[in-house]
């Protein structure tokens, strides 16, 4: 089989805090394919964006990480820093999560895509930077691009801004793309309009996207397959249609039985009872079950993330596979 692009193994997140250490990222492993867009799910303070900035080492120094992520077989964590800014946004390259305070308000936009050209290509003139700018608007679907290349940012709306970043990250003709909650803040309309732009470039430029969300209909759109976090780590991992379908974990049932459907008058949404828990507070027993129906005793001891079926995977002692959701 071919080698994954990209290879995460037990990576693990812990911050100092006055209340003693926080482990919020707690043994994450997956993989990510050529050209495939692998989901990232789950509620806020699940571990998502902390994970995605770990593998860059865009922590803060106080950060203690610990694990393995392997781009192409290179060990990411640890990389000396020169070594690293050679990887970032060269060969790994990430949308970050507010358009809206991303973008520097007193440089044009077209600068700010020249410069991160420039910034791997020393030999790159400054006219060619610019140009590349320009193409790169375009690509991204931005009309009269040269025109707006020298537009500053308050020039732009929310979602424009949005393809301005993503043309930003795209720029070096990355490997790999991680876009973390690119839709954040956009009507459905505009993000309707950024997926298909994310997945015309994947179809294009032959790039692999790591997407992370909490919206589990922009998972849905473009991913293939897709890990459910909870509490830190990986709960549900399968195929997105699969899992979706028939979801084995009872977090990822609650999940799919909040959002709206189309179509289905009169019907009820469930909200997930309680709040997710502290991560100074785990009591080692399942980080779920205060808000779970199926808890019992045997919920006391945390579940091992184990196998439901072809590429199926739950941590949960009481998985409800064979059921829609």
């Amino acid at each position: 089989m071919e080698a994954p692009l990209l290879e995460v193994d037990n990576l693990t997140v812990t911050f100092p805090t006055p209340d003693g250490p926080a482990t919020v990222v707690r043994g994450v492993s997956f993989t990510l394919a050529e050209r495939e867009v692998f989901g990232v799910v789950g509620e806020s303070g699940s571990g998502k964006s902390v994970t995605s900035l770990a593998m860059l080492g865009l922590l803060p120094p106080a950060a203690v990480v610990t694990g393995s992520a392997r781009l192409r077989g290179t060990e990411l964590l640890g990389l000396p820093a020169r070594e690293l800014d050679r990887v970032r946004g060269k060969d790994i390259a990430m949308i970050f999560q507010d358009p809206m305070t991303a973008l520097n308000p007193v440089y044009r936009v077209g600068d700010q895509i020249a410069e991160a050209a420039r910034a791997h290509n020393s030999g790159m003139s400054a006219r060619d930077a610019r140009k590349r700018a320009v193409e790169m608007l375009d690509l991204v679907g931005i009309p009269a691009a040269a025109e707006r290349a020298r537009a500053y940012p308050h020039q732009f709306s929310g979602g424009m801004r949005q393809r301005v970043m993503i043309a930003m990250a795209m720029v070096n003709d990355p490997a790999v793309l991680i876009a973390d909650e690119p839709t954040t803040a956009l009507d459905v309309t505009v993000q309707a309009q950024l997926l298909e732009t994310l997945d015309r470039l994947r179809e294009k430029l032959g790039i692999s996207i790591l997407l992370i969300s909490h919206d589990l209909g922009v998972i849905a759109q473009l991913a293939s397959r897709v890990m459910v976090m909870y509490a830190g780590r990986p709960v549900e991992t399968g195929p997105t249609s699969a899992l979706f379908g028939a979801p084995g974990m009872p977090y990822t049932r609650g999940l799919l039985a909040s959002l709206p459907r189309v179509g289905e008058r009169g019907h009820r949404l469930v909200p997930i009872p309680g709040q997710p828990p502290s991560m100074l507070s785990l009591t080692g027993g399942c980080p779920f079950e205060p808000r779970c129906e199926r808890a019992d005793a045997e919920c006391s001891d945390e579940p091992a993330l184990e196998p439901l079926g072809i590429d199926r995977f739950a941590a949960c002692h009481h998985p409800l596979v064979g059921s829609p959701a």
